[in-house]
């Protein structure tokens, strides 16, 4: 890919899933939360796991492979999603994407608690606790609103965005050799299942409060087969261009997406408080991975 082929596909992968969160958003009145993110993977898995036997030599886990899609499962899509869906619940798209750039930056500190290589250095903590900052003056917890919904919705997409970075650092531990197609196809379909079952368990889900309106299937449809299907397919093909480390920063680019597609879709504001928090918890990661950010560029 040239240079400009791999920015524009840069720009569009942060387009799609910064403008999923405005996609949540809109469906969520139709659907209940986690029932809606089992849908969203059981046809996003189909999607991958169909692609995965197309393009990958080994496209079925097998032995220690399904450790890591059960670790994965469970923390990438449906712990992750579940508190993502019910959190948007309270917040803007803005909101929640700005939460969700956390998620460096927690992997860095679970890392550092798990992982006995990963130590953070004294740089590294600060980083943290940035990122940590960030995400409080995202919340803005003043007394008049310590207790409102949106308080709860941040809470609820800081546990999201604190699952993801934990399965990042677990599924490191178990990695094999299967590949990343394959193992991601796998894990939203198994992750799909567990949300299923968590959404059974609970008495405020059921099938029958589905609406089919225009909205449900316009969002449901976008995430499963643009921001995840498409969505996918260009993180993989980046990532084999560009690297870990270049990719992680779509990250910082989709909150950009996710406040303009909340404003534009959904007429949602955009507050002080989330662009400043945004700024901090970029300046966290800049700390955390400041040498790799040097290596990339």
């Amino acid at each position: 890919m040239s240079r400009t082929s791999i920015v524009s596909a840069f720009l569009v992968l942060s387009a799609l899933w910064g403008s999923s969160f405005a996609a949540i958003r809109l469906g969520l009145p139709s659907m209940p939360p986690v029932l809606f993110a089992a849908l969203r993977f059981y046809l996003a898995g189909a999607v991958m796991v169909a692609y995965a036997i197309y393009s990958q030599t080994r496209w079925r886990p097998q032995g220690d492979d399904w450790k890591t899609v059960a670790v994965g499962a469970l923390f990438f899509i449906a712990a992750h999603h579940a508190f993502l869906f019910v959190g948007e619940q309270y917040v803007t798209s803005a909101v929640a994407g700005v939460i969700i750039s956390l998620d460096p930056v927690l992997a860095a500190g679970f890392a550092a608690l798990l992982l006995p290589d990963e130590r953070l250095s004294e740089l590294g903590v600060v980083g943290l606790l940035f990122g940590l900052l960030g995400a409080t003056i995202v919340a803005n917890p003043s007394p008049e609103n310590l207790v409102g919904s949106d308080v709860r919705g941040v809470v609820l997409v800081f546990l999201a965005a604190a699952a993801f970075a934990l399965g990042a650092v677990l599924t490191r531990r178990f990695r094999t050799d299967l590949p990343a197609v394959s193992m991601q196809a796998w894990m939203m379909l198994v992750g799909a299942v567990v949300l299923h079952a968590v959404s059974l368990a609970l008495p405020s889900e059921r099938l029958a409060d589905i609406e089919w309106t225009v909205d449900a299937i316009l969002a449901l449809g976008y995430l499963a087969f643009v921001a995840g299907g498409i969505g996918f397919l260009l993180y993989f093909a980046l990532l084999d261009e560009i690297g870990p480390v270049e990719i992680n920063l779509v990250g910082y680019v989709a909150p950009l997406f996710a406040g303009l597609s909340g404003w534009v879709v959904l007429g949602e504001p955009i507050e002080e408080t989330t662009v400043a928090g945004f700024a901090v918890i970029v300046v966290g990661f800049a700390l955390l991975k400041r040498r790799a950010l040097l290596d990339a560029f």
